[in-house]
């Protein structure tokens, strides 16, 4: 317990990244409008994708390197690739996480009477940050662990009351076959949904940055064994609550007519109604303290997760290490350029919070198979054969590999013709 204690951090913000958009928003949005329609979908992304995130933090524990690192053994063209991917997605992913912790905040400290969604939408990355350049990793993972167990006890006690009444509509199907039509609404929803479930596979290196960060911040090297332990617990706990957001959409929301709303301020409204309407209008504030939290916890490890990963690719495309004082100044300018390009993304796509994170989450799911496929290459070539993936990690890499390749090329296919 001592030394899982020691390694704990990696995957609790792996989790925190997970629970924030991909179950709060998506799980949420999929139950509300499919009932258990999507719920396979749900389970079978968690499944399949397991093994590319786990990749991150055995690679790192095995090579004491991030997966960074790796690619750029892969070849400058694998490097070239990551950035451009990145490039891609980082913008509107950290304006989509930034919109809904927004939302959020509106409703929690009711801002809404003082000034527009758009302005605290600038200060939550203001705030973001500003953490991140006094505090680094230390306080991203102290601030992690309790926002986590705040919202993990709200998050069970809303789903095992809502368990107990009862759904609000009995109409439930566990298959919607319209979201396998390539040609509908519902499966750009059914790409959305699996393209950030848990997460972006391409966040995999992020894992692997958090694993060494944390390392050096304890300054205990845990083995092999225990940095995948710990991640495990992180991983599937965000795993388990997946289904359980899809539960809360579907009991409350599903077959009454109404929807969720589509704007960041509203949508934040809606979720803390759902929860407050199951447990009691006495928890209102507890729930809106929490749901911010989390999201805002979300928002501050997608910053440092893009700001870490990018100045590792700076550095190896450089060729050599960079003092740390330089090191330190390349993270702050890389935080103050992503915080300001998802700050103009999401003033130029923030009248819709539904499509903003469509597009998040549509751009990761496409790109998803190829840093799959070069995570496995990468594990399956360790030094030592004891760190390489056992049988049954392969054949669930395999079979996850066809599966993000199937669906991306079907919607890559019609999305042209």
């Amino acid at each position: 317990m001592n030394k899982f204690l020691k390694s704990l951090g990696p995957g609790i913000l792996f989790a925190s990244t997970a629970i924030g958009v991909s179950h709060l928003v998506q799980s949420t949005r999929a139950g509300a409008d499919y009932g258990f329609g999507l719920l396979w979908a749900v389970i079978l992304a968690n499944v399949l994708k397991y093994p590319f995130f786990e990749y991150g933090a055995r690679y790192a524990s095995a090579t004491g390197e991030s997966l960074i690192d790796g690619y750029k053994r892969k070849g400058l063209w694998m490097l070239w690739l990551y950035v451009g991917i990145t490039l891609a997605s980082m913008f509107f992913v950290s304006a989509a996480v930034g919109a809904v912790t927004a939302g959020f905040m509106h409703q929690l400290f009711g801002l809404e009477k003082l000034f527009s969604i758009k302005i605290t939408t600038a200060l939550v990355f203001i705030l973001c940050i500003a953490i991140l350049l006094i505090g680094r990793y230390k306080i991203l993972d102290r601030l992690i662990k309790v926002i986590g167990s705040v919202l993990l006890i709200s998050t069970l006690s809303a789903f095992f009351i809502s368990i107990w009444q009862g759904p609000k509509s009995h109409d439930f199907s566990f298959f919607s076959a319209e979201v396998l039509d390539p040609t509908g609404p519902g499966f750009l929803f059914l790409i959305a949904l699996m393209g950030w479930m848990p997460t972006a596979v391409d966040l995999s290196a992020w894992s692997s940055l958090w694993t060494i960060a944390r390392a050096k911040e304890s300054g205990y090297r845990p083995s092999l064994k225990e940095t995948l332990n710990e991640f495990r617990f992180g991983y599937w706990l965000s795993a388990f609550l997946a289904p359980c957001f899809l539960v809360l959409g579907a009991f409350l929301v599903y077959g009454t007519g109404q929807s969720l709303n589509a704007s960041s301020a509203g949508f934040a409204n809606d979720i803390i109604s759902l929860y407050t309407e199951n447990i009691g209008d006495w928890s209102e504030l507890l729930i809106a303290a929490s749901a911010f939290s989390i999201m805002f916890g979300t928002c501050i490890a997608v910053f440092d997760g893009y700001a870490r990963a990018g100045r590792r690719v700076i550095v190896l495309l450089q060729n050599k290490e960079d003092l740390h004082q330089a090191n330190s100044r390349l993270y702050s300018l890389l935080l103050l350029v992503i915080g300001g390009g998802a700050l103009a993304i999401y003033y130029f796509f923030g009248s819709s919070l539904k499509s903003l994170v469509d597009i998040a989450t549509s751009i990761s799911f496409v790109i998803a198979p190829i840093i799959a496929i070069v995570n496995f290459q990468l594990v399956s070539h360790l030094p030592e054969e004891a760190a390489r993936p056992k049988l049954v990690m392969r054949i669930l890499s395999y079979v996850g590999i066809i599966f993000l390749s199937a669906f991306s090329l079907i919607y890559l296919f019609f999305g042209i013709f």
